[in-house]
Parts: C-alpha cells; sequence; structure tokens
C-alpha cells in the first residue's frame, strides 16, 4: 500500500495544490446522477446523457486494472474583484474559469508528469488521465479522496481554500492509501442560492441541491447553440461566457488564495461587438472562451448590451442586427428593444 502522503508530495511537485486518492470501485452518487440526468436538467449536453453516462458509474469501466482515484486541485483564482463588486455596465463577464490557458492542457500534461515521476518511484503501472471531457463523476471521486465536499452549488468546496480550483484524476492500477471524505460544512448557508439570478440551484428533496442547467447562465453562455430563451435573459445579466456568481458569494471564497500575477479587467463590450470572426479565433483559440464559438459569443455579449440599456450600445447592436447568424441578429433585435 503506497502511503497517500508521497502521492500529495509528488502532485504538489507538479503544481497541485490539492491531491487525495479513492478506491477505484462504483461511485454511489451515480444514482443522484442518473436521477438527474433522467429529469432533464442535463439541457441539450447529449455528450452527459449518451452511451458515455453509465460509464460514470464506475472509473474501472475506463481503465479495468484500476485499484485507486487519485484526484488533483489547481487553483485559478485571480486578483481581479469578483463579478458582484464589480460596475459592470459597459463590460462583459468572462468566467475567472477561462482567463488563461486552456486548463484541459495543462492539468493532462502535469497528470503525465506525475504518473511519469510515480513510474520512477513505484515501477511501470496502468494509468489514465482524465481532466473534465472524461466520463468520469470528477466532484464526486475529488470529495472521496478528501479534497473537499460537493456544496449547494455542485461546486466542490475545500476548507479553508474554497472552491476556485480545476479538478483531475489519474486513474492507477496500484494500491494507494485513500482519503477520508471531509464532512459537509455549507451547514445552514443559502448564499448561492438567493444569488442566482436564474434561480438554477433547485432543491432536490431532504435538503439537498442540484443546478438545473436549462436554468443556468453557464449553460446559457457556453453550451447551448441557439437562441437564450427570452425570459431568462435579463437574468444573464453581464456575462459574455459562464458565470462566477455562486462562487463569488460563497463564504469559503472569502478567503481564497489568489493567483498572481493579476489578470486585465473585463473587456468593453463595445470592442467583444466588433470582433471578427478570425480575431475571435486569434484572441481566444488557447482559452476556454472558443468553446462558445463564435456566434454564441456574439448572441451573449448582444444579450448584454440590452442589459445594460447603455443608449452607446445602439450602434454596434446594429450592426449585430444585419448579421447574417439569424441567432445573432434576433438577440440583437431584442436588445435594441432596451437601449433606445
Amino acid at each position: 500500500m503506497i502511503p497517500l502522503h508521497e502521492i500529495q508530495e509528488l502532485a504538489a511537485g507538479c503544481g497541485f495544490g490539492l491531491a487525495g486518492a479513492a478506491r477505484a470501485e462504483p461511485v454511489e452518487d451515480h444514482t443522484t446522477y442518473a436521477a438527474w440526468a433522467a429529469a432533464g436538467m442535463a439541457g441539450e449536453m447529449s455528450y452527459l446523457t449518451d452511451h458515455r453516462a453509465g460509464l460514470r458509474a464506475d472509473p474501472r469501466r475506463l481503465l479495468e486494472t484500476a485499484r485507486s482515484v487519485i484526484c488533483v486541485g489547481r487553483l485559478y483564482n485571480h486578483p481581479v474583484p469578483y463579478s458582484t463588486t464589480l460596475n459592470l455596465r459597459t463590460r462583459g463577464w468572462i468566467s475567472r474559469y477561462a482567463w488563461g490557458e486552456d486548463y484541459h492542457t495543462h492539468m493532462r500534461r502535469d497528470l503525465g508528469r506525475l504518473a511519469e515521476r510515480m513510474a520512477e518511484r513505484y515501477g511501470p503501472f496502468d494509468h489514465r488521465i482524465c481532466v473534465d471531457t472524461a466520463p468520469v463523476l470528477e466532484r464526486s471521486l475529488a470529495r472521496l479522496a478528501g479534497l473537499g465536499w460537493i456544496g449547494r452549488n455542485t461546486c466542490l468546496i475545500n476548507e479553508p481554500l474554497g472552491s476556485w480550483f480545476f479538478l483531475g484524476e489519474l486513474l492507477a492500477a496500484l494500491d494507494i492509501e485513500s482519503a477520508a471524505p471531509p464532512p459537509d460544512r455549507c451547514g445552514s448557508c443559502t448564499a448561492c442560492i438567493d444569488a442566482c439570478p436564474t434561480q438554477a440551484i433547485v432543491p432536490t428533496g431532504m435538503g439537498r441541491y442540484t443546478v438545473d442547467s436549462r436554468l443556468c447562465i453557464s449553460y446559457f453562455t457556453i453550451e447551448l447553440r441557439g437562441s437564450v430563451p427570452e425570459q431568462h435573459r435579463p437574468g444573464v445579466g453581464h456575462h459574455v461566457f459562464g458565470c462566477d456568481i455562486c462562487q463569488d458569494v460563497c463564504p469559503w471564497n472569502r478567503r481564497a488564495p489568489v493567483l498572481t500575477p493579476g489578470q486585465e479587467p473585463p473587456p468593453p463590450l463595445a470592442e467583444l461587438a466588433d470582433l471578427t470572426e478570425a480575431q475571435f479565433r486569434d484572441m481566444f483559440r488557447p482559452t476556454p472562451v472558443s468553446r462558445a464559438r463564435y456566434s454564441g459569443f456574439l448572441r451573449n455579449v448582444a444579450i448584454a448590451m440590452g442589459n445594460s440599456r447603455a443608449a452607446e450600445f445602439e450602434a454596434p447592436l446594429r450592426r449585430l442586427e444585419s448579421s447574417a447568424d439569424p441567432v445573432v441578429a434576433e438577440a440583437a433585435r431584442w436588445a435594441l428593444q432596451l437601449v433606445r
């Protein structure tokens, strides 16, 4: 049995602020996940409900020889004030996790480094790297590995480091000492529920909550390919990619460590509206923002401009209204009614 502290030391040397391990066995939370998917809460994210859904029940379905799951976390908080404390009237908010290099790239790279260092110490072993896109219940596994508890906003929360972490997993055919899941410390707090503009954090019974993607700003601005439902557009506010509100208001993030140097402030909406498709690709190719695609991003910018109710946006919205993309054009027409 490999002591957990040895794995944690190796993980820290690869740049991970959190590390733990859990047994590679059926994940009890899969029942909850299946019920969430059956209720339609995945929206149009078919990759969460198709043939891959069953793979999430047991990590050994991805690596038959797996005996342990190493879970790691990497901080991505930045010193720029939270979205809930900034005046964003003429600027668009891009979720904190998307401010730098696409996390898939550096998380895979450094999990690979961890696997290499483990092989040097313990000998060659079967393994598989998982980062977000792999069909695993990463937050559930991270909880079992001792990294934190799952809050009402469904984010993994660590005491005392908060929730601003990328998560990744290394499935390993090694016996590693397992950690113990920490207790849930949300208590009676409902800050995230109360702050959500679209009321996306919904009860599931027995005092538990989940996120209904069909009401979530992150879903609207990233995953949804068509028009954002009109009744939810005011709640989207100034978000042009993702949303951080439920983490911004979480008390456990008040003392969350920050990365240095800081990032630029949120970009002006007028500049974003003027981006050509080539400029959008050049600016956002190395970041997660590219996932929204050009048309989806302009749709989001138009909605944010409408929510600003700033007359100065009439001209850029007129240009977006003439877009060949019907979704962008419709969003601009909607916004024009608010800024005139």
